[in-house]
């Protein structure tokens, strides 16, 4: 069975940092691409950041270029988001994704991907 596990969610002041981890159990990842993505309260759940199996050219949203960072240990099969300078408008819950097949590029689309953590939560102060 195929489980996605986050940690590392918080609250923070604005400008602070926090680090997610998200753990796969199950499967090997190594060669599958992963993702983190974010819903606040009312809205749709957003693509936020994602990595192909070789870690090469991570894919991020516009407004999170230059503060977040996504990165993959596949020894460990697990993704990791680095987050900093961060804004009351990145709270929400985020969560992990990962496709269940091999592929050199990344798609925003939830639907695109197979598995799915249960979501760790962030909140950001003004």
């Amino acid at each position: 069975q195929v489980q996605l596990v986050e940690f590392g969610g918080g609250s923070v002041q604005a400008g602070g940092s926090l680090r997610l981890s998200c753990a796969a159990s199950g499967r090997t990842f190594s060669n599958f691409p992963m993702a983190w993505f974010r819903q606040a309260p009312g809205k749709e759940r957003e693509f936020v950041a994602g990595v192909s199996w070789s870690a090469g050219s991570p894919t991020y949203r516009d407004s999170v270029k230059g503060r977040f960072t996504i990165s993959r240990d596949n020894a460990k099969n697990t993704v990791y988001l680095q987050m900093n300078s961060l804004k009351p408008e990145d709270t929400a819950v985020y969560y992990c994704a990962a496709k269940g097949s091999s592929s050199i590029v990344v798609i925003t689309r939830t639907s695109w991907y197979d598995y799915w953590g249960q979501g760790t939560q962030v909140s950001v102060s003004s």
